[in-house]
């Protein structure tokens, strides 16, 4: 145990040097920070220590089954119209829609259209009664893919804003909990995040004026929609069918036109054909651009565009320009997203609560190194600076993993100064005892590094078990306890072990004492 060879201490001190160096960051003005690179920065700190916005965004689910049976409707109704099979009662009851067919004849060729119409939804048949709908585990899918496609497009949106390391995780069944430091004005985060951003092409129909519309002389297969302040009219008539829907954007960015700000627009292959053979087939009439149920732009098709981009041009700033191409960069949310709450915390209590931190950081290691000084003397020295080594390294993983550090964060490090010379305790009273016991200078502090290794180890692993559960269970502030905590017991366990054992080694191979000032 009183050996170490040449290799093993360069690894121990390669080891402490790479910690020690990640950490340099934090010791540095915020200036000079900018300048380092991406991979060499100082710890994050979170939503309590720097201030920000917190915010909790509910799901609302509902209104996909609501669309979504909608759109079965819709597709049952032209799909029995196009084979010219009549039907009666087409409407939708609780998560099904229903329709039925009275003639017999028919019943075989509907069942046959209407079974494979949704792959995702039931279908039964009962005389002439059809339905399609979901059963419990659909709604159940439904809901869990629902809010994991919300859950990366907020994402997406908050990424393309540049806030740095935001939290966004699932709450609940239906929630999504949403964490911003550093951002003390959420209102701009909350439109941007908040807006459903589901953009889809029509064309608008000319067939049927406003006028009629309003007064309810409107088709089946169009529908009246309002326009966007700024749009050329308040009031479209639009077709139902989609000519080209937003999924099949991969790219948006603002641009200038005529001086005015406009977005522009890039489809993939697939929309790309489907929009230049709309625009192709429909020369000189309107094609509708619908952001979230309103018609933001209706412009004339002068001739076929067949690149598979285009312009929106409407009554833009620059800023409204920007926003509405990095909604359509991110994706369309599948649900709307209701704020359920919402907390702001200012820059000066986040400052506050880092003095508070820094403070009791500080005391617990001041009243630590006394107590190891004045109760081990010269090995206490060395136990000390085991522990400067070890805090530094502690900081240096976080900023080294990206982590964020939270105020039950700064909690744990204070826990783990602790934690880190109670092994050193475990150690040094163990070489007391053997001292006791007759053996030599060297004997005894070899004999007391073997047989205090077990006791270390059992007691770091049972709190390396506690800090893993709290990881896996626990959420926000806790997890960054457990963070904090299980790295502070590995980087302990490896002062302790390795790095305070070279230092009493390197001392005997110097001094080579007869007794030991313990």
């Amino acid at each position: 145990m009183m050996y170490f060879s040449n290799f093993k201490k360069a690894v121990v001190l390669l080891i402490c040097a790479v910690g020690i160096f990640f950490s340099v960051p934090n010791l540095m003005g915020e200036q000079r920070v900018d300048a380092l690179p991406s991979w060499w920065q100082p710890v994050n700190l979170g939503l309590d220590l720097q201030g920000g916005s917190h915010l909790l965004l509910e799901v609302d689910v509902d209104t996909v089954v609501t669309e979504r049976l909608s759109s079965v409707l819709d597709s049952v109704r032209q799909t029995l119209r196009k084979e010219k099979i009549r039907y009666t009662d087409l409407s939708i009851v609780k998560n099904n829609v229903t329709v039925i067919i009275k003639d017999e004849a028919k019943r075989a060729k509907a069942r046959k259209l209407l079974k494979n119409l949704d792959p995702e939804m039931t279908f039964s048949a009962e005389s002439g009664a059809f339905l399609l709908g979901f059963d419990e585990e659909g709604l159940i899918k439904l809901r869990l893919s629902t809010v994991d496609q919300s859950i990366e497009i907020v994402r997406r949106r908050i990424d393309e804003l540049g806030t740095r390391e935001p939290a966004i995780q699932r709450q609940g069944d239906d929630r999504i909990l949403v964490q911003l430091p550093g951002v003390d004005n959420p209102e701009r985060v909350k439109e941007l995040i908040g807006k459903t951003a589901k953009m889809t092409f029509h064309l608008v129909d000319h067939r049927t004026s406003v006028y009629d519309a309003k007064r309810g002389k409107l088709p089946p297969s169009s529908k009246l929609m309002q326009g966007v302040e700024g749009a050329s009219s308040a009031w479209f008539v639009v077709k139902r069918r989609v000519e080209v829907g937003g999924e099949h954007l991969v790219d948006s960015q603002p641009t200038f036109q005529d001086g005015m700000p406009v977005v522009s627009f890039r489809f993939d292959a697939l929309g790309g054909r489907r929009f230049g053979k709309v625009t192709k087939s429909n020369v000189n009439k309107q094609l509708a651009i619908v952001l979230d149920g309103k018609v933001i732009s209706a412009p004339n098709i002068n001739g076929a565009i067949l690149g598979g981009s285009g312009v929106i041009t409407g009554s833009f700033s620059a800023q409204e320009a920007s926003d509405l191409s990095l909604l359509l960069r991110a994706g369309a949310l599948p649900a709307p997203l209701n704020v359920l709450e919402e907390r702001t915390i200012g820059p000066g209590l986040g400052h506050d609560s880092i003095r508070a931190g820094g403070i009791a950081s500080a005391l617990g290691l001041a009243l630590v190194v006394v107590f190891m000084l004045i109760a081990y003397g010269l090995f206490g020295i060395f136990a000390n600076i085991a522990l400067l080594v070890n805090m530094s390294m502690l900081i240096g993983v976080l900023s080294m993993l990206g982590a964020t550090l939270t105020l039950p964060g700064i909690a744990g490090i204070v826990l783990t100064m602790g934690m880190a010379v109670d092994a050193n305790v475990l150690v040094f009273e163990r070489i007391r005892e053997e001292v006791k016991l007759g053996r030599s200078a060297l004997n005894a502090a070899g004999a007391g590094f073997k047989f205090a290794f077990k006791t270390i180890l059992d007691a770091n692993v049972t709190s390396l078990v506690a800090a893993i559960v709290l990881f896996q269970f626990g959420s926000g502030p806790v997890r960054g306890f457990a963070v904090t905590l299980g790295i502070g017991i590995l980087t302990s366990m490896f002062t302790t072990i390795m790095l305070t054992r070279l230092i009493v080694i390197s001392w005997f191979h110097y001094s080579k004492p007869k007794t030991l000032p313990i």
